[in-house]
């Protein structure tokens, strides 16, 4: 069988993650290039993982004719050019999230995926490809807890991170609390819900960094969602979690309900001494869902080997991201907002209008 030639941009903590295992990990494909604006990230994997190529330019390592697919894990003001950039060079293309920091960007990705039909174009959105997410969507598909209704989502990152976050974000490399981390939430309460949302209301604040006040953002936030078909949504997300990494998800339905990850446990280990009992938690995502960012990109190779698209689409992209701004819009405002009525105003405004929350 024929192995996808893929090349990647981005080598930052995740994109590491990714090229490793594209290059180790999965059958039918090779990490034949790799790229990043730093030369040692990208002269220390070369030489340690023997890649052919390597660039410190984007637009150079897409005249490359031997690559077949783009891997896009470069910070998210990205996005959007490169998906752009390597759709029109006639690559397939995965790309983490977000579609971009702004959702005119995510728009243009759509229009430029629909121009691009005998393409793959896949979004990370690895949670659709954890096991026990995966789990819970059948047995809601299967009618085990009724007609889904209600859905409460926690995101929490580890306090640890806090100050490498602060620094990632004040590179303007952040789309803010609701865009960075509730949008995986988001798109699970689509996928769960099987509906899309119709109104937001969202507050936060900075309880233990006021730097977050200066970037207008939250450190801790939560949103309440109306869906279209009256469905309930709570989603809560925060950096300063003292604990570790903390997901979680329930889902109440009109026959039962369902949970996944209520005790963030790292293992089956419980530690009894005379502090206590104590179980070890997750000290960050990639710990957490690394069999997940696994099988996306196995199923992104396998849907260019079989020539088929993937579930997980840039609608689903899109409609995470408009949500994602109306919770924005909405904390940085104190109304309550009409996801459709937002969507309508960023379709019509200029081009050249900065995004309107007003």
């Amino acid at each position: 069988m024929k192995k996808i030639k893929v090349g990647i941009v981005g080598l930052g903590r995740l994109g590491r993650q990714h090229a490793e295992n594209i290059a180790f990990r999965i059958p039918n494909c090779e990490l034949t290039a790799v790229c990043s604006v730093l030369k040692e990230e990208v002269d220390e994997v070369q030489k340690q993982w023997n890649i052919p190529y390597g660039y410190t330019s984007y637009n150079e390592m897409l005249e490359n004719k031997e690559l077949d697919a783009i891997f896009i894990a470069s910070p998210s003001g990205f996005h959007c050019e490169q998906i752009k950039q390597a759709l029109t060079a006639g690559f397939h293309v995965f790309s983490e999230k977000p579609l971009g920091l702004y959702m005119e960007e995510a728009i243009e990705v759509q229009e430029a995926v629909s121009a691009h039909p005998n393409q793959v174009f896949m979004l990370g959105f690895m949670r659709r490809y954890d096991r026990s997410y995966m789990a819970a969507k059948k047995k809601i598909d299967n009618g085990d807890i009724g007609e889904p209704m209600f859905i409460r989502c926690y995101g929490l990152d580890p306090a640890a991170q806090m100050d490498n976050f602060l620094k990632f974000a004040k590179a303007n490399y952040s789309g803010g609390l609701f865009l960075d981390m509730s949008i995986h939430d988001f798109d699970l309460a689509r996928w769960y819900l099987g509906t899309e949302a119709k109104e937001a209301w969202a507050i936060g604040g900075s309880y233990s960094r006021s730097e977050f006040d200066e970037l207008n953002d939250a450190e801790t936030g939560a949103a309440m969602v109306r869906f279209e078909n009256n469905a309930i949504g709570i989603f809560v997300a925060g950096r300063n979690s003292a604990h570790g990494y903390h997901i979680e998800t329930e889902i109440i339905g009109t026959k039962g309900s369902l949970r996944i990850g209520t005790i963030p446990e790292r293992n089956q280990v419980v530690v009894m001494n005379e502090t206590g009992v104590v179980q070890e938690c997750y000290d960050g995502f990639l710990e957490r869902f690394e069999q997940a960012y696994l099988s996306e990109v196995e199923e992104f190779i396998n849907c260019i080997l079989e020539d088929r698209k993937p579930s997980v689409n840039v609608n689903d992209g899109v409609e995470s991201t408009l949500l994602g701004y109306a919770c924005k819009a909405s904390f940085e405002t104190g109304n309550l907002v009409n996801v459709q009525d937002l969507s309508i105003q960023l379709n019509e405004k200029a081009e050249d209008t900065p995004l309107l929350l007003t």
